[in-house]
């Protein structure tokens, strides 16, 4: 179970690097004003972010994306302090602690049945 978690943990985590890095190209074209060359490799990034969602260790899609989502918000506010340079305040810890929370109970709660 936790080797199952772990992985599923790691894949999380680089899906969130790549629906990230996918989504920051296109903000960074349409409201930064780079280049429309940058929807290229964002549009590859979002494709390896779809993929990699398929390796987590989950029954049902519904469940895996519901408990990634937590992942998600996480490292979308690591992304802001390390790449924007903006660090989160207590407010924005506080709701990535609940909601890493919230994708805890749904990856490894105990399941009826």
């Amino acid at each position: 179970m936790a080797r199952a978690l772990g992985a599923t943990l790691a894949v999380y985590g680089a899906a969130a690097l790549a629906e990230i890095a996918g989504c920051f190209a296109f903000w960074a074209w349409i409201r930064l004003g780079r280049s429309a060359w940058w929807a290229m490799p964002g549009v590859a990034s979002l494709c390896l972010f779809a993929w990699l969602l398929t390796r987590a260790d989950a029954d049902f899609a519904g469940r895996a994306y519901a408990a990634y989502g937590g992942v998600y918000i996480a490292a979308s506010l690591l992304w802001l302090w390390l790449v924007e340079g903006v660090r989160p305040d207590r407010w924005d810890a506080a709701g990535a602690l609940v909601c890493l929370a919230g994708a805890g109970l749904i990856l490894a709660g105990p399941r009826g049945g």
